[in-house]
């Protein structure tokens, strides 16, 4: 199984909050525990391609016009704002679709049908948008993103997952 990493001491720090050599330390070794437990199959159901796949995403995508008809590229701050976010996900939570929007953001997508879906685009401020779809239900709003992902996109996704 491939391994996905990528260091930056700049968004290990912002992650734990401190600053330093000892909290860089501790960033450096949080990420490399999480790493294991989402390499093991029980638990990793998001290293299964998820990061390959904003890898992609973010090379197809990071320059002026990818798409022919003007969209905006994908910045290095998006991608690893959408990397963080895919690192702070729960264990066990299921992939999201991942694509780019023409405004350059990164948007991510869980789907289960037309009547339960969840799309979350995260932009160059380190904000989520998000619309989740749920039976009659809908769902929306900004959060900010400062590490952790906000509970008012866990549930949808938990809810848009459940059998």
């Amino acid at each position: 199984m491939a391994t996905h990493t990528i260091s930056s001491p700049q968004y290990a720090i912002s992650m734990s909050g401190g600053t330093g050599p000892t909290a860089t330390f501790v960033a450096e070794e949080y990420e490399k525990s999480r790493q294991k437990i989402q390499e093991s199959f029980a638990l990793g159901q998001l290293a299964k391609g998820s990061f390959d796949a904003l890898h992609y995403v973010y090379k197809e995508c990071s320059h002026t016009d990818w798409d022919g008809y003007g969209a905006e590229p994908v910045s290095s701050d998006v991608f690893w704002l959408a990397y963080r976010f895919l690192s702070a996900l729960p264990l066990g939570t299921p992939a999201p679709s991942i694509g780019a929007e023409p405004d350059g953001h990164i948007t991510l997508e869980w789907y289960r049908s037309p009547r339960r879906t969840l799309s979350v685009s995260v932009s160059p401020d380190g904000k989520l948008h998000y619309a989740a779809l749920i039976g009659p239900s809908r769902q929306y709003g900004t959060e900010p993103f400062y590490g952790t992902v906000p509970d008012t996109i866990i549930e949808p996704i938990a809810r848009v997952e459940a059998e």
